[in-house]
């Protein structure tokens, strides 16, 4: 096989492809053939030394990939050499063969392609624990998605719309408002051409006739998250998602106390750790939904699995929209 190895957590130019030992799968794991695997941001804090999980050195950076089953481990049963399944082993998908635990691997239907399914798990997962369990997001409510074009954001559109909730989707340019439109926000907002603490809250009390939104949900963090957050409606739920542009917000608490809000944690990973029953019940509702055209991943564009270097440094330009793929 050959991989992207991490021997040296310093950036993405530490990273070299090479051929490495076939591994075996031991009890309760697969081996995996590896047909595409997308890009996220945590990929690029994990070979940065900056990310919550610290795999032990050396490692196969890329968390979610898409495959055939090659081979079983002794105990496996619910798998079949052969079968198509989407994973989200945390590393080992930027190459061309992984061993993963069987547990984290999610059968594919008929007609469900590798590039979307690589490209499915953390981001409907992620978004669907936000809104439906976290958020507890209701028929007719109002949801705000900042970093809206983005694979989260995308996914988070299209869950809340499934869902009857109106979505109000924000973005940094036009053509990526123009996106989250066609992927059925009923409103944007184009905050590049917002000062953070005016402009945005001025753009989220016009569209909603000064409510504000019911859920907000942010993968992005910085500088629109307090005037975001100033604007939530009564009884409102913050989706703390992640922090895409960098820095750490710090939110004044008083803010929850005046508008009854509440503000709420979403780690996805850790959440399919500690309840694996409701995640995979989740997986499957969100199956069923992709084969009823409910939702789709944004596919920015397809890489070849060697030019991952390229691929980060797309990613890191901000141009993206959905998701990068990238294919053996």
């Amino acid at each position: 096989m050959q991989a992207w190895l991490c021997e040296n957590p310093v950036g993405v130019e530490a990273l070299t492809w090479k051929e490495l030992p076939t591994p075996e799968p031991k009890a309760g794991e697969v081996l995996i053939e590896i047909q595409a695997a997308s890009l996220n941001f945590p990929d690029l804090l994990i070979v940065q030394n900056k990310y919550q999980h610290k795999p032990p050195l050396p490692f196969v950076p890329g968390a979610e990939y898409a495959g055939v089953v090659r081979s079983l481990g002794e105990g496996v049963k619910h798998l079949q050499v052969g079968q198509g399944v989407a994973c989200f082993g945390g590393t080992g998908g930027f190459g061309t063969h992984a061993v993963v635990p069987a547990a984290v691997c999610m059968p594919l239907p008929p007609g469900f392609p590798p590039v979307d399914a690589a490209a499915f798990i953390m981001i409907y997962a992620t978004s669907w624990h936000a809104l439906m369990d976290r958020g507890a997001l209701q028929a007719g409510e109002t949801v705000l998605v900042l970093g809206a074009a983005g694979g989260v954001g995308t996914a988070a559109i299209q869950i809340a719309k499934a869902a009857g909730a109106r979505v109000i989707a924000a973005a940094s340019s036009d053509e990526k408002c123009e996106l989250c439109r066609q992927l059925g926000a009923d409103a944007t907002i184009n905050y590049s051409v917002h000062t953070p603490k005016e402009g945005l809250r001025d753009a989220i009390k016009a569209l909603t006739d000064g409510k504000g939104p019911d859920v907000i949900y942010d993968p992005v963090g910085g500088d629109f998250a307090e005037p975001a957050f100033r604007s939530i409606a009564w009884r409102g739920r913050y989706l703390v998602v992640g922090f895409a542009s960098g820095p750490i917000p710090s939110l004044p608490l008083n803010l929850t106390l005046l508008k009854g809000a509440s503000i709420v944690g979403v780690f996805w990973g850790d959440f399919a750790r500690r309840e694996p029953k409701a995640s995979a019940q989740a997986l499957q509702t969100l199956a069923a939904m992709y084969a009823k055209g409910q939702i789709k991943p944004v596919i920015d564009q397809t890489l070849p699995m060697r030019e991952l270097p390229r691929a980060f440094e797309i990613m890191g330009s901000r141009a993206v929209r959905g998701k990068l793929v990238l294919v053996n």
